[in-house]
């Protein structure tokens, strides 16, 4: 029986649950495979290469597996990088074993090509590893690619994998985005489920992958497709179960939005509601402003949400249609409305920067952030360019201009490192703008270079981090909300 040892290389404080490790170990498992997983988000950051060798050692695997979640912080004041540790990683394993290593995950997924010439991995594996990783694993096990040179040709059955060729060259298979209706109810007892919920205060839960919106800068639909797979609620009613039985009671979709497609997002609480869990879970959802309707909002509140973030960028119009938004202002201010009616807390997500943005429409966008109830806004200052989107085409093309927050030239915007777009006009004066626009409102969370004390980021927060210690649990905004606003933990 082949052993793969797995590895969470993410170690962002609060810890986040690895769930596309989960997923993939119980695919794993269920095709005769021996699996075990280290996860470094519990282990110390002066003891991570000790265990990496040790566990290496111990397990003694023959493939090893890492997830990459995301490649940076997704934050332009911060710019955290994230793959030359995970590149020192491997390159320690490799010094001290023979295994073939193999990288993975969203954030890898985004950028495959470039995220594995850089990792220096063996094999790499973009887009589903439900189905992909047992068979590289198989395919190993017979020695079928048992080294890289005579790879070439052997792989063609394998979707998304990537490897190096004789002449050091990335050959890249062809995705292929799995029916998710087909897969198996997973068993979810790779990661230590309870102990996220203790000490990241809650555990993720996908109910379909891909998203058809058009959002130009996003990254979701480059990793995971732009068609909705969906997950029969059934079985996410089954897989609530099991996170239930192990002491996991407290949730975040990992959707891009949960209400694309609206009708599988109600059928999924109405499963819910219907086995009675509603009464004993607690979950929160990323969603669009539409199709959202106040007899939604009651639905998801009796199936157990206790908030929701909308992904909603700017309260312009003009802003929302030049970054590919279906809604519009008055969506949001409805969303809103039905999310609180409901007795559900509610949080916006701002993008702020992007072509064409000015003061006057900032104003706008932060007028109608405050008017519409929103309990918390998260403010996200400069455009992420993530190659593979209509955004970072458009600047390759030279359709729009550079500047100087990019710090790159056009040729570049394929790298890997995190670079930012932010309206040219606005320049470095948005966050002097943005400040005080802001002021002194604690609904507001702001990455603000000028104030390290107000800074928002969930990337090693000592804030958040003793607040899930007291006891607080739900998604991170709500949790800072609570604390903020002399609330006790449910």
């Amino acid at each position: 029986m082949p052993r793969v040892l797995l590895i969470n290389t993410n170690i962002m404080q609060p810890p986040v649950a690895p769930i596309g490790l989960d997923y993939v170990g119980s695919a794993l498992q269920a095709a005769a495979n021996e699996v075990a997983l280290l996860d470094l988000a519990f282990v110390g950051r002066d003891k991570i290469e000790e265990e990496l060798i040790r566990a290496a050692e111990r397990f003694t695997p023959d493939v090893i597996g890492l997830t990459v979640r995301n490649t940076d912080d997704c934050c332009l004041v911060t710019r955290d990088f994230f793959l030359p540790r995970i590149a020192e990683w491997i390159a320690l394993l490799q010094r001290h074993g023979e295994a073939p290593i193999v990288v993975g995950g969203i954030g890898f997924s985004v950028v495959p090509r470039e995220a594995f010439a850089f990792l220096g991995a063996d094999y790499g594996i973009a887009g589903d590893g439900e189905e992909a990783f047992p068979q590289l694993v198989e395919a190993l096990k017979w020695g079928r690619l048992s080294t890289c040179q005579d790879a070439a040709g052997q792989t063609a059955r394998i979707p998304g994998l990537l490897w190096k060729t004789a002449d050091a060259s990335v050959a890249f298979n062809p995705r292929a985005r799995a029916d998710a209706a087909l897969w198996p109810l997973p068993v979810r007892r790779l990661a230590d489920n309870a102990r996220y919920t203790r000490e990241g205060g809650m555990v993720g839960l996908e109910t379909k992958r891909g998203c058809p919106a058009a959002c130009v800068y996003c990254a979701d639909p480059v990793a995971k497709g732009r068609q909705s797979r969906l997950r029969p609620p059934r079985v996410v009613v089954e897989e609530i179960r099991d996170l239930l039985a192990q002491g996991a009671d407290v949730y975040h979709t990992c959707d891009s939005e949960f209400n694309l497609p609206g009708d599988h997002g109600r059928a999924v609480c109405e499963a819910i509601i219907e086995t009675g869990l509603g009464e004993r879970i607690r979950w929160y959802a990323y969603c669009s402003p539409t199709p959202f309707d106040a007899v939604t909002a009651r639905l998801y509140r009796r199936a157990g949400c206790r908030g929701i973030n909308f992904g909603t960028d700017s309260g312009n119009d003009a802003m929302l249609a030049c970054l590919g938004r279906a809604h519009r202002k008055a969506d949001i201010v409805a969303a809103a409305a039905a999310t609180k009616a409901a007795g559900m807390s509610c949080m916006l997500d701002l993008l702020l920067g992007g072509p064409g943005e000015s003061r006057e429409s900032l104003r706008e966008t932060f007028e109608m952030a405050r008017s519409c109830g929103a309990d918390r806004v998260g403010i996200a200052v400069g455009v992420g360019v993530c190659p593979g989107t209509p955004f970072a085409e458009k600047l390759l093309s030279n359709g729009l201009p550079s500047n100087s927050t990019l710090n790159t030239q056009n040729s570049e915007l394929a790298f890997l490192r995190p670079h930012f777009w932010i309206e040219p006009s606005l320049g470095d004066s948005i966050h002097d703008i943005v400040r005080e626009l802001v002021s002194d409102d604690p609904r507001f969370l702001f990455m603000d270079p000028a104030r390290a004390a107000a800074n928002y980021n969930y990337n090693d927060n000592a804030p958040l981090v003793d607040a899930i210690r007291r006891g607080y649990r739900g998604a991170f905004w709500d949790i800072l909300r609570r604390v903020a606003d002399g609330l006790p933990p449910e």
